[in-house]
């Protein structure tokens, strides 16, 4: 089974940021909880577009301030750009 956006999401922030995923949540602020800097938020709407194959409003991304938020984010450019959260069959 693929993993969910959920799941994605929380693994990318992890890798990124080199934070613990059981410490990631919704409600975690990228910057406040999990210490993300200008540079760390730009490097993570990147790794967000790759991993989802998706191309994301970089000022828009950037205003997103929760995980929860940024998955919500991710999903609205996914459907806009007709990609499913599963991996190609």
């Amino acid at each position: 089974m693929a993993d969910s956006v959920t799941d994605k999401v929380k693994k990318v922030v992890s890798r990124q940021l080199k934070v613990e995923e059981s410490l990631i949540n919704p409600d975690s602020d990228f910057v406040k909880d999990l210490g993300a800097d200008s540079l760390k938020s730009v490097e993570l709407v990147a790794a967000f577009e790759e991993e989802f194959d998706i191309e994301m409003d970089e000022e828009a991304a950037l205003n997103v301030r929760t995980v929860g938020k940024a998955i919500e984010h991710i999903e609205k450019s996914m459907k806009e750009q007709g990609k499913s959260g599963a991996d190609p069959q």
